[in-house]
C-alpha cells in the first residue's frame, strides 16, 4: 500500500470536544491523558469501531466511502489487549509469515506454535503487535504498545517500530504514558485535558 497522510477535521466523540489534526507518511503522534479521558475510543473512533462527528480521511479518501472491514485493513488498530480466537498462535499470522521480528523482541520462532493460552501478558502484547505488522497496512494505531513490558523489551519495541514505521512510510497515532517513551519516540505530543486535545511543547507543558 502506498504512503498516505491521515487527515481528522473536527473529529470529536462524548469526550473529546472537536479537533483538527494531520500526520504524515512516517510521522508519530503521540497521545497521553488520564484515565477514562478518551485516548482508546478517539483510536476505535479513526479505526471506525466508535461512532464520532466529523472527518477521517486518507487523501481524500473518506472513511464513510468503504465498508468497515475494508478500512480496518487499511488503518490498523494495535488495542491494549489483543484478541486470539485459535489455539495456535502461528495460526494468526498470515500463510507466508517467516518470523521477523520474534527474536528481536525476545521471542523464539517456535512461538508460532505455540498454545495461545500459555501466553504471558508480555508474550500476547510482543505478539499482537507482530501479527498486526504482518499484514499489509497505511496507518498504524498503537494503544500502549509496550505497557506490559519489561524496560529493556521496551526498548527493542520502539526501536523496531521506528525502523519499520520509516520504512514503510506509516503515519501513527500512539496512545502512550509514559512521557519518556513519547520523548524518544514522538515527532509531535499531545495530551487530552478537560475534554480537549492540546499539544504538548516542553517538559512544562
Amino acid at each position: 500500500m502506498s504512503p498516505v497522510t491521515l487527515h481528522l477535521k473536527r473529529l470529536s466523540n462524548e469526550l473529546i470536544q472537536p479537533f483538527d489534526l494531520s500526520i504524515g507518511p512516517g510521522e508519530i503522534c503521540c497521545i497521553s491523558g488520564q484515565s477514562g479521558s478518551g485516548k482508546s475510543r478517539l483510536l476505535r473512533a479513526v479505526a471506525d469501531l466508535e461512532p464520532h462527528s466529523g472527518e477521517v480521511s486518507l487523501d481524500g479518501l473518506e472513511q464513510q466511502q468503504l465498508p468497515a472491514h475494508l478500512w480496518r485493513q487499511r488503518v490498523r488498530l494495535v488495542p491494549a489487549e489483543s484478541q486470539w480466537w485459535s489455539e495456535r498462535v502461528g495460526d494468526h499470522f498470515p500463510a507466508e509469515f517467516n518470523g521477523e521480528g520474534l527474536e528481536t523482541l525476545g521471542l523464539p520462532v517456535e512461538a508460532q506454535e505455540w498454545d495461545v493460552m500459555r501466553l504471558s501478558s508480555g508474550e500476547k502484547q510482543r505478539l499482537g503487535l507482530l501479527r498486526a505488522l504482518a499484514f499489509p497496512l497505511q496507518v498504524l494505531l498503537l494503544d500502549e504498545p509496550c505497557a506490559n513490558l519489561d524496560p529493556e523489551t521496551t526498548l527493542r519495541m520502539e526501536a523496531m517500530l521506528l525502523d519499520r514505521i520509516q520504512t514503510e512510510g506509516w503515519p501513527v497515532l500512539w496512545v502512550a504514558h509514559d512521557a519518556a517513551q513519547m520523548q524518544r519516540v514522538a515527532d509531535y505530543r499531545f495530551q487530552i485535558r478537560h475534554e480537549q486535545l492540546v499539544e504538548v511543547t516542553d517538559e512544562r507543558d
